[in-house]
């Protein structure tokens, strides 16, 4: 009688579905040898702590948004491009666009998508900026307005923090005197969360770029060439070319409808092995997660966190699978880096506190050792190393 092959389908790959499935293909199964599926609905990985590179062109979009079947080349995993239509937990199925999947473990890491329905006018006229797409559709209209006759190009953007801070810097430093921008805050402060170092190291940026910070400002509306802030319920309008929303996290629907413990943001909730509660054979991390709070605080939804839960679940995966005892996730704070424009950067955490270009030069190296394989860590590294070379000979004494 042949032994029953089990199947692991992990929807999304982001950290958490990527180095999940790469995880899996590290550990000893043996005869098991399970089914592997990787489903996302994009062909690439997105390394998104480097997408702001793309704003300056500091990197290019293989660098940073290598294709799946590269990164999977040399592994068991197979992988699908496809978007999820429907879970079916009773069948233990999953619908997708061209194909259903059957599954004895599943892995949801579908990542959280960035709402554009707050205000009025947001989701018509505010861009996004959380994919590669998002990245070359800003790059089109800067283009637009860099080729135009109009003497200043005027950015809005909403949230101060990381994902804010780091892409104003990156736009002052592509749109030189050009550049207006305007970086909007609900809070008393940028960086709210972020140590004192970063926060400090940051507000310096800001400063010498000249960017414009609104501190306590909420948007009220949008149009398509301006926006209505309000200030201590004081309103004003301003014009604005481009507006860019860096605030908040939404769940996807087809997460949210399933039937599961969730939280009041839509999220699932997790047993301390992040499986789903309620339903042990259904893996939950990243952005979609609710996992339990360590020493009374609540885990971070960070790349670095979701590379740790990965690599938790893919453990916990093998065990279930292997009737081994599972392990409960446990996080380690590694500090928190940010790119303050170009060649600039500021790190903080295990002691070591860098800013300014040391600290651009230590966040590339970390990232590149972050990197999902090995043959993309040795692509960059030399690409890295050469691309200064070529640069100098290409110069003109």
């Amino acid at each position: 009688m042949t032994e029953h092959q089990p199947t692991i389908c992990i929807l999304g790959g982001g950290f958490g579905g990527l180095y999940t499935a790469l995880r899996l293909g590290q550990l000893p199964w043996g005869d098991l040898n399970p089914l592997i599926y990787l489903v996302d609905q994009n062909n690439h990985f997105l390394f998104s702590p480097l997408l702001y590179e793309l704003v300056t062109g500091e990197l290019q979009s293989w660098e940073i948004a290598p294709p799946y079947t590269e990164l999977l080349a040399n592994t068991h995993v197979r992988f699908i491009q496809s978007a999820v239509k429907d879970i079916d937990l009773q069948q233990q199925t999953v619908e997708l666009s061209s194909q259903t999947l059957s599954y004895d473990r599943l892995v949801l890491a579908l990542g959280g998508e960035t709402p554009l329905h707050q205000v009025p006018g947001s989701a018509e006229y505010a861009l996004p900026f959380r994919t590669v797409q998002d990245a070359y559709r800003l790059d089109e209209s800067l283009r637009a307005l860099e080729t135009a006759s109009v003497p200043k190009i005027r950015v809005a953007v909403v949230g101060a923090g990381p994902s804010g801070v780091e892409l104003a810097c990156k736009l002052a430093d592509r749109l030189g005197d050009r550049g207006r921008i305007r970086l909007i805050e609900r809070n008393d402060q940028i960086l709210k969360s972020a140590p004192e170092f970063n926060q400090t190291a940051a507000q310096k940026a800001l400063e010498k770029r000249q960017i414009w910070i609104d501190l306590e400002t909420r948007i009220e509306s949008l149009d398509a060439n301006q926006m209505t802030l309000c200030y201590k319920e004081q309103t004003d309008t301003l014009p604005v070319d481009i507006v860019l929303w860096t605030v908040g996290t939404a769940i996807a629907d087809s997460v949210q409808s399933l039937p599961l413990p969730h939280n009041n943001r839509g999220q699932l909730l997790t047993d301390p092995t992040l499986q789903v509660q309620t339903a042990p054979h259904i893996f939950a991390l990243g952005d979609l997660a609710d996992c339990p709070a360590q020493e009374g605080q609540p885990i971070p939804k960070t790349a670095q966190v979701a590379i740790q839960q990965a690599d938790c679940v893919g453990w916990n995966l093998w065990a279930s699978l292997t009737q081994r005892p599972l392990l409960p996730f446990h996080y380690t704070h590694l500090g928190e880096m940010l790119t303050l424009g170009e060649d600039s950067a500021a790190m903080s955490g295990l002691g070591v506190q860098l800013d300014g270009p040391l600290a651009f030069m230590a966040r590339r190296l970390i990232y590149l050792y972050r990197m999902p394989t090995l043959d993309h860590q040795l692509k960059l590294g030399l690409n890295w190393m050469v691309k200064p070379l070529l640069s100098a000979i290409a110069t003109p004494q």
